[in-house]
């Protein structure tokens, strides 16, 4: 053999042994936001791009594949190549809600594999000053007393289902027959209802009204969580004693079809770790009234199946379940 032909053989040898053990990743990386931009998602997914982004080494590409309540960006990762290379940002409406509430969704949970969830938005019931509610104990009277509407991004979302189950809890034992749900298009509308009087209430992601409340445009009435939240100076559900509430909570988190890879999955673990940590994500996160909190894939995956679960309960006691 001679010495040119030698070398071509070792060259050839060495790119494919470099193909073969090419470190992941090598390329951009394809970021689903199952939503439109401007919700709490795209915030969520663009506030933590640069630091993830610097943390990951690579260029993320970021894409808002919208659709049936965030059904038709989860799909698109669902069925892509089990690489790491497509990823979503999962939500709470997306892979709890909608499990729970429609009975035709073409993925369930163990479609996909959950690296974290990141990211916990304490929901909070407001109503306008004009309404003369000032507690939650006012707007049970106000319901019982009847006329008592409330808005939402629309029929199956996340404040839909917000709404009634507090208002179960709080001892309304017929909410879907005795308030009158006003669905809109997209959270920001459905807050729009409230402050134009259109509707009586809303529960809706903290971050969603943080603005609202400082201006005094709303006036909340609880916060689902245990603790307090900044810029919410009201009763938490625990105070209230309906520690229930508790799993209603919005939550951004990553994932990727069920097949990822574990050295993957790792990777981004230990990326997330350090993206979540960046002072500036922190602080314009903090602001909106999100918490942010890590949590480990198993942890992430014990989170939204106990969340799903208590959801589904709901729906199936109050018939809510959508069909088609």
């Amino acid at each position: 053999m001679s010495m040119k032909t030698m070398s071509a053989v070792c060259a050839l040898s060495l790119g494919l042994a470099g193909a073969a053990f090419a470190e992941y990743p090598e390329r951009p990386i394809n970021m689903v936001i199952p939503y439109g931009a401007g919700g709490a998602t795209d915030i969520s997914a663009r506030t933590i791009a640069e630091p993830l982004g610097a943390a990951v080494g690579k260029p993320l590409v970021m894409a808002n594949v919208t659709g049936a309540g965030g059904a038709t960006g989860s799909v698109a990762v669902q069925n892509a190549k089990e690489d790491g290379y497509t990823m979503l940002f999962a939500r709470v409406g997306s892979h709890s809600v909608n499990p729970a509430m429609k009975a035709t969704l073409p993925y369930g949970l163990d479609d996909f594999r959950f690296v974290t969830v990141y990211e916990i938005n304490p929901v909070a019931c407001a109503v306008s000053p004009s309404s003369g509610i000032t507690s939650m104990d006012d707007l049970v009277a106000k319901v019982n007393e009847g006329g008592v509407t409330y808005s939402s991004s629309g029929v199956g979302s996340l404040l839909h289902l917000a709404a009634v189950m507090v208002l179960k809890e709080f001892g309304v034992e017929e909410p879907l027959t005795q308030t009158t749900h006003i669905p809109q298009k997209g959270g920001g509308a459905a807050a729009t209802a409230v402050l134009n009087g259109t509707a009586t209430f809303l529960c809706t992601n903290s971050s969603a009204i943080s603005g609202f409340v400082a201006n005094k445009q709303l006036v909340p009435l609880m916060v689902t969580t245990a603790e307090p939240v900044a810029g919410f100076d009201v009763p938490t559900a625990a105070d209230l004693g309906k520690p229930a509430l508790h799993q209603l909570v919005g939550w951004t988190g990553i994932a990727g079809p069920d097949g990822l890879p574990d050295d993957v999955a790792d990777k981004w673990g230990a990326w997330m770790a350090t993206a979540t940590k960046d002072e500036g994500f922190l602080s314009k996160m903090t602001e909106r009234g999100s918490v942010i909190e890590l949590m480990s894939p198993e942890d992430a995956n014990a989170f939204i199946e106990r969340q799903y679960n208590t959801f589904r309960k709901l729906v199936d006691e109050l018939g809510m379940r959508i069909e088609g």
